[in-house]
């Protein structure tokens, strides 16, 4: 008996749909795709379960005749392919025939189509890609599929699929995507029989980014740009908007949605030196090519493309991306005057003077100006320094004198003894006193400060060790976290606060309401792609909920297949790092002397979470051969 056979036709549509139907989002998207090459106007999308029981796809485009509806199923049956040239030039959105076969073979599906030049539609019913039912049918100009059932004969899919609510946020996602990638058509979607998109299709791509993203849409910077018949055109977010992960950054290519890293490294390059660490731009960018410098044939759901000139498309994004950067105002413009003239002789002592005329702070000073500017600065008394004091355990609360610098002395914190008292000065004054800290029996080390906000600099010994002040209060906060398998203690807000989030990153979230309640978020759909916080964690600032949850969304997206205590660390990374003391911020004393007794007494603080380290030292043997002292 041979080995080798042929497939049946049904088990090789199962194939293909398994290559191209990942999910009901991936049957939308290619419904959609055939909706546009069928010149349409309007598009509504019905969504039901997660797309999993029910899809609807109603279109106003050409439409298809009866006998152009039957053959439609077929495995690489189109009408957008005639000759092999036509691979080299591919302008249509569909154009290899499997999707509706391959849509077909794992679902029961409804079809209802009409053309303006008949009178009447047609009407087809399919099982397992089989045609069993066909008549004729009154129904408007266009096209309508009902997907019902997804994967009913392929039960193994069905066990891959998440639940309802994160397989519709995935659906909306892709209809949105749809949209931005045509602003001139209207798309009109539909949750649950809940409205839930509807975008004007104008034409105008921003009109479209408003209708998707709000308020944070319409203070995108605009992006228009040429480079050697390469155009790109769209939006991208200001620095002071980026965002925890890159879930915003949306590229077109001709119309089409893709995946390129090419275009994410020309779009992150223009953004070099004006992002925080840790933050990435947002965008919604059009690059239009000619068609035969670009191949969309590279992947089964031609998400990936390949670029004939690599190189003119990164100088396209990055350079048009960059203009646009430089030109945008970040800031109002400030306006530098000249001094006023002043007059030559002084006005009469009979007339009283005038009242001074209001002058910009920002202004030039002529030379005699800023000399008797100079003087005034040097002459002005300076403020007395103050006694570091970090530990004091009370200080009196009436206003202190002024305290010689000849008498303050950096504190010495050991294990054994409390720091040497400060001699008062010789008048009389309140004395400021010290009190011994805690401290585990150790090495002697001394405080020294802090550098750029940032590092905590302590001695011990022959050793200065810098600590980074975020870094040691993440750490300690995740081990604080993740030893209490209890839930997180959380504040409840006063006043809700909303939150605007990408479908998918709203469905995953809700989708996992007890994970984010063990972590101390209490969140309600308010819908418009919309969540309404009503609860947050004790130690997060209200400013960073936002980032927090956009994060969040993307650990519980990448943990999904992962073990639960995976998944759990991950959240509280975030939670942790967001928590967190930040680099740059004012810190007291009192809290920097926390995290320092922290470090200096455990042995086991020496990464992040993230895997950057807390501390580094620098040896008196270093420093010495730094200054050619050794």
């Amino acid at each position: 008996m041979a080995k080798i056979q042929k497939l049946s036709p049904h088990i090789a549509n199962l194939i293909a749909a398994g290559e191209v139907v990942e999910r009901p989002a991936s049957v939308v998207k290619e419904l959609i795709e055939n909706a546009v090459d069928a010149g349409a106007t309007q598009i509504t999308v019905e969504a039901r379960c997660g797309g999993m029981t029910f899809l609807r796809v109603t279109d106003n485009g050409c439409g298809m005749a009866p006998e152009d509806a039957r053959v439609a199923f077929l495995r690489h049956a189109t009408s957008k392919l005639r000759t092999e040239k036509d691979l080299e030039t591919i302008g249509t959105m569909g154009f290899r025939g499997e999707a509706l076969a391959a849509i077909a073979a794992v679902s029961r599906i409804d079809l209802l189509t009409k053309t303006p030049d008949n009178l009447s539609g047609t009407s087809l019913h399919l099982e397992a890609g089989e045609i069993l039912e066909e008549s004729e049918a009154g129904c408007p100009d266009g096209t309508t599929i009902i997907i019902r059932d997804l994967f009913f004969n392929t039960p193994a899919r069905m066990a891959f699929m998440s639940s309802d609510t994160v397989e519709g946020g995935k659906v909306s996602a892709a209809v949105q995507l749809q949209a931005l990638a045509h602003p001139e058509i209207a798309f009109r979607f539909l949750r649950e029989d809940k409205e839930v998109l509807s975008t004007p299709g104008t034409g105008k791509l921003q009109d479209t980014v408003y209708c998707i993203y709000g308020k944070s849409g319409g203070q995108m910077i605009p992006v228009d740009s040429q480079w050697e018949g390469y155009r790109v055109r769209g939006f991208v977010t200001r620095p002071t908007d980026a965002r925890p992960s890159r879930a915003l950054q949306t590229f077109f290519v001709n119309d089409r949605p893709v995946r390129s890293r090419i275009l994410v490294s020309a779009l992150e390059e223009a953004y070099r030196n004006r992002l925080l660490q840790g933050k990435f731009p947002g965008c919604v960018l059009h690059l239009t090519l000619p068609l035969n410098a670009v191949d969309v044939n590279a992947h089964p759901a031609k998400t990936e493309i390949k670029f004939l000139n690599e190189k003119a498309a990164f100088h396209c994004i990055h350079y048009g991306v960059l203009a646009a950067l430089n030109k945008a105002e970040d800031r109002p413009a400030v306006r530098f005057t000249p001094a006023p003239e002043r007059p030559v002789a002084p006005p009469p002592k009979a007339e009283p003077k005038p009242a001074p005329k209001q002058e910009s702070f920002f202004r030039t000073m002529t030379a005699e100006e800023f000399k008797a500017f100079s003087t005034a600065v040097k002459e002005a008394p300076k403020p007395s320094p103050k006694a570091s004091l970090a530990t004091a355990a009370a200080v009196e609360r009436t206003p202190l004198p002024p305290l010689r610098e000849d008498i303050i002395r950096p504190a010495v914190y050991t294990s054994q003894k409390a720091p040497a008292p400060i001699s008062p000065a010789p008048q009389p004054e309140p004395e400021l006193e010290q009190t011994q800290l805690q401290m585990p029996a150790s090495q002697e080390w001394r405080y020294v400060g802090e550098l750029y906000n940032c590092y905590i600099l302590v001695e011990q010994g022959e050793d200065a060790f810098f600590i980074d002040k975020h870094a040691a209060h993440e750490r300690i906060l995740f081990e604080k976290l993740k030893k209490n398998q209890e839930a997180i203690s959380s504040q409840a807000l006063l006043s809700p606060i909303s939150c605007r989030l990408s479908p998918d990153n709203v469905a995953i979230l809700l989708d996992n309401r007890a994970q984010m309640e063990a972590l101390g978020f209490v969140l309600e759909e308010f819908g418009d792609n919309t969540l309404l916080v009503r609860q947050i964690p004790m130690d997060l600032e209200e400013a960073q909920i936002a980032d927090t949850l956009e994060q969040l969304a993307a650990d519980l997206q990448r943990g999904r297949t992962e073990q639960a205590d995976t998944v759990r660390d991950e959240l509280l990374h975030t939670v942790a790092c967001k928590a967190a003391i930040k680099a740059g911020w004012q810190t007291s004393e009192e809290e920097l002397m926390v995290l320092v007794r922290e470090v200096m007494s455990r042995e086991d603080l020496k990464h992040c979470p993230h895997g950057r380290p807390i501390c580094v030292s620098l040896s008196k043997k270093q420093l010495e051969k730094q200054f050619k002292r050794s």
